[in-house]
């Protein structure tokens, strides 16, 4: 019987061919990765380059942030939580809410780019009457260095020194106190500026029921200003107040007269956007119309139509 002959194998040579293709899938599918990786939306870029800078108090890189469809710019002010609650309005449709008080430097910026030359002009005019008139009302108190106030473009700091305000670690004001506190109030009631509380201790730890720690009695401190102003009639929607305790010291803490400095209650008097507050006095001063004139009827309306009422007469000024 005859052998069969064996038939040879013949290789493949096209087995190459399907990991080089799934080579190219997974290096295109990489490709794609990357690049989606590497193109930024610049609107979602801005929003939150400007919630990390309004969240550190930096000052905003752009006047009104870019919002990506209806949802709110996170850290805007009505999503920021804050010791007093400003007046504006909520929600993604409000309009431009006031300045908050609690970022110096963003507001400084954002009244820079916003306000025209002239708006600029009369914000510092404002701001310097508001110094003048600190100045003479707190005179004697400047004088004795217990009252330090600074001018700047845009913004006054009153530094005033915590012991004629507060006893040893309480946040009580006395009645003198409360008089000193009232001569802010009486200048600041008038005009439309907000104002920031801030409360500093030096580095003496107290711990007590009422106040653990410098962080409670500097925030206790700053409210009772904020309190006393409220009672004497400035709007709360003005106000905001900060307790930093020990931890912004502007003297040594290792001497009596370092100590003495860091103790201490610091307002901020923002410049305010809408231009000087109205003269009330003045506007008090002009007597009230006591006669009204009516115009007189039009031709046609001065013809009754055939069979109606005759029309009643018409008296020039109200009794």
């Amino acid at each position: 019987m005859a052998r069969r002959k064996k038939h040879e194998e013949h290789a493949n040579h096209e087995a190459w061919a399907i990991p080089y293709a799934d080579l190219m899938t997974l290096l295109l599918a990489f490709f794609v990765v990357m690049y989606a990786i590497s193109t930024v939306n610049e609107g979602k870029y801005r929003v939150v380059a400007d919630s990390l800078t309004a969240a550190f108090g930096g000052a905003p890189r752009t006047i009104n942030p870019v919002q990506v469809g209806n949802h709110q710019l996170q850290g805007a002010d009505y999503d920021r939580p804050s010791p007093i609650k400003s007046g504006a309005k909520k929600g993604p449709s409000a309009p431009s809410p006031s300045p908050n008080v609690t970022l110096l430097a963003a507001m400084a910026s954002q009244m820079n780019m916003s306000l025209d030359a002239k708006g600029l002009q009369a914000a510092q005019g404002e701001l310097k009457r508001i110094a003048d008139d600190l100045e003479r009302a707190l005179a004697p108190l400047i004088d004795e260095k217990l009252v330090t106030i600074k001018r700047s473009a845009l913004w006054l700091e009153v530094q005033i020194n915590s012991d004629i305000l507060f006893a040893t670690g309480s946040a009580a004001l006395d009645p003198q106190a409360q008089q000193t506190v009232g001569k802010l109030a009486a200048v600041l009631g008038n005009v439309p500026n907000s104002v920031r509380v801030e409360g500093y201790t030096d580095d003496r730890p107290i711990r007590t029921s009422q106040f653990p720690s410098n962080w409670e009695l500097s925030s206790a401190r700053a409210a009772s200003v904020v309190h006393l102003f409220v009672r004497d009639g400035i709007p709360p929607e003005r106000l905001a107040m900060i307790g930093y305790g020990e931890f912004r010291p502007i003297a040594d803490n290792a001497t009596q007269e370092g100590r003495n400095a860091n103790r201490r209650v610091l307002l901020i008097i923002l410049a305010s956007p809408t231009g000087p507050a109205p003269d009330l006095h003045a506007q008090q001063q002009v007597p009230p119309p006591s006669v009204i004139s009516l115009p007189p009827l039009p031709a046609h309306a001065a013809s009754p139509m055939p069979g109606a009422p005759p029309a009643p007469q018409v008296h020039e000024g109200v009794q």
